[in-house]
């Protein structure tokens, strides 16, 4: 266990053994770190962790070129932790088994680390990881425990006070789930003249104000460290910075329950005529700046829901693309709210009454019609093999954004010709095509709508998320297309929001000229 280490350090893992208890021995390692060889333990805890955790373990052969950027980002990360959530992650090491997985010290060491959990989070969705890592980063989604009933009970109180009493809250003793940065505990209540009510407070776990600080000044300073020319990662810098900036964004909203309170009254309102899909009733009165109060909502986790029903798992995927693109994308709203965190962990599935509930509105992201609308052309015609029509979606999408893109009008073109030249003659290209496109495009230093950066990433994640419940077995662009049809129809053609007129009929020209595009 101790193999690899220098005289040096062992005398430290010495002396924190004789502290006696794991506050002694967090003392003991914490008061050597502020030593004057404070640097020199910090180098040996980050090469001692690394071998705890090896990258072998983290990354796949496939990825092997990631090996070193990973190792550089541990030791990075760790070598700079303040002082006593360092010393705690070294003897919580410690006190592990021998024998303890590699998977699972890495949870360990991202205990009450809400930036790092949420990493974990972002890269469990990546199919490209292997699959045993995959599992054990999915338990960072709900999982984790760091926090005890007590600690949160105790905020519940302190908060609330009176109004415990005026609306009979009586609180479960146990918690029920933990994500990052909040953990859920169920209630009862009563509204005066109604009957008991089940609710579940979501709280700001305490820790995580006191954390939060140092851990994205931790991962801003990380990007720039992997990002740099010296260090020699050119081939990772989009991926790094696109993931960072995600994790930040999405750290800075988790932290705003006034905005997720909010969200969730917009949620309820933009699903209220939608059948088979759900979201958790704001129970206002018991909200506070750092408590959520909602209703309590009965599920399985989505991707466990009907194991033994490809019928029924086929239908749950397209209750996933109705609930989170086709339900925004067709709202007749200026601006249209989106989920913009769908990984498994926020989905549960209500197998009795054959409902989706659609958890954790901390992070959404807000559409205009326009931009909608060019968002629906570009998948339609990318579905009908159309370069010019891709093309002009995807001008209108960069203009809008930033009228200086006029000078990289000629990227567009030559990345969408490229595209196009590229593709096999049997695809079949769709919504995620597009969006690899626009990735690729952005690459070359096109800008879009800030919000387009976010919905990139909610139809690749709800796309994992789809091969999980249903295999290749359901498309986006399908599921899509139906429920505008279904729409129009039911309308008898009044309601074809966010399409126009001209769109409509422009869609249908080129479906006609489809079969000679395939043909061609």
């Amino acid at each position: 266990f101790l193999a690899g280490i220098d005289p040096g350090p062992l005398a430290l893992w010495a002396s924190m053994f004789a502290a006696g208890d794991a506050g002694g021995r967090i003392s003991t390692v914490e008061a050597a770190l502020k030593s004057r060889r404070g640097p020199y333990w910090r180098g040996e805890i980050g090469k001692w962790i690394s071998r705890l955790v090896p990258v072998e373990i983290l990354v796949p052969d496939s990825a092997a070129r990631w090996r070193p950027l990973v190792r550089d980002a541990f030791q990075f990360l760790f070598e700079r932790l303040s002082d006593r959530r360092l010393a705690t992650k070294v003897v919580q090491q410690f006190e592990l088994p021998a024998d303890t997985a590699p998977e699972q010290r890495l949870l360990c060491l991202v205990n009450k680390m809400p930036g790092l959990q949420k990493v974990g989070q972002v890269l469990a969705r990546n199919r490209r990881l292997a699959p045993k890592l995959r599992r054990a980063l999915s338990e960072l989604e709900n999982g984790m425990s760091d926090v005890t009933p007590q600690e949160v009970r105790g905020l519940i109180e302190a908060r609330l006070g009176k109004r415990l009493t005026d609306f009979a809250v009586e609180l479960e003793p146990a918690i029920l789930s933990e994500a990052s940065v909040s953990a859920v505990i169920r209630f009862t209540w009563n509204y005066p003249g109604r009957e008991r009510r089940q609710g579940v407070f979501k709280v700001l776990k305490p820790y995580v104000p006191a954390c939060f600080g140092e851990d994205m000044t931790l991962l801003q300073d990380l990007g720039e460290f992997l990002t740099s020319p010296q260090r020699g990662y050119g081939f990772a810098i989009h991926d790094v910075k696109e993931m960072l900036t995600e994790v930040l964004l999405l750290l800075q909203h988790e932290l705003d329950f006034p905005r997720e309170q909010a969200t969730l009254l917009e949620a309820a309102k933009m699903y209220r005529a939608s059948i088979g899909i759900r979201v958790p009733r704001l129970i206002e009165p018991l909200c506070t700046g750092d408590i959520t109060a909602m209703s309590a909502e009965t599920g399985v986790k989505v991707t466990e829901a009907f194991r033994r029903s490809p019928i029924r798992r086929a239908r749950i995927a397209e209750q996933l693309i109705e609930a989170l693109v086709a339900v925004p994308f067709f709202s007749r709203e200026k601006e249209a709210i989106f989920h913009a965190d769908p990984h498994a962990g926020n989905l549960l599935y209500d197998e009795t009454n054959r409902e989706l509930v659609v958890l954790d509105w901390a992070l959404a992201e807000r559409l205009s019609l326009e931009s909608r609308r060019q968002l629906v052309l570009l998948s339609v015609m990318m579905t009908l093999r159309n370069p010019d029509g891709v093309r002009q979606a995807i001008r209108d999408l960069s203009l809008s954004a930033d009228r200086r893109n006029h000078s990289r009008l000629g990227v567009i073109e030559s990345c969408v010709t490229r595209f196009f030249e590229e593709m096999s003659p049997d695809a079949s290209p769709g919504t995620l095509d597009a969006m690899r496109l626009l990735d690729r495009i952005a690459l070359q230093g096109v800008h879009f709508p800030p919000p387009l950066f976010l919905f990139r990433k909610i139809v690749l994640t709800l796309d994992g998320v789809l091969y999980d419940v249903a295999g290749d077995g359901v498309r986006i662009d399908d599921v899509i297309a139906r429920e505008f049809l279904t729409r129009c129809a039911a309308s008898l053609g009044i309601f074809h929001a966010p399409l126009e007129w001209k769109d409509i009929a422009a869609i249908q020209w080129n479906a006609l000229l489809y079969p000679l595009r395939r043909l061609a």
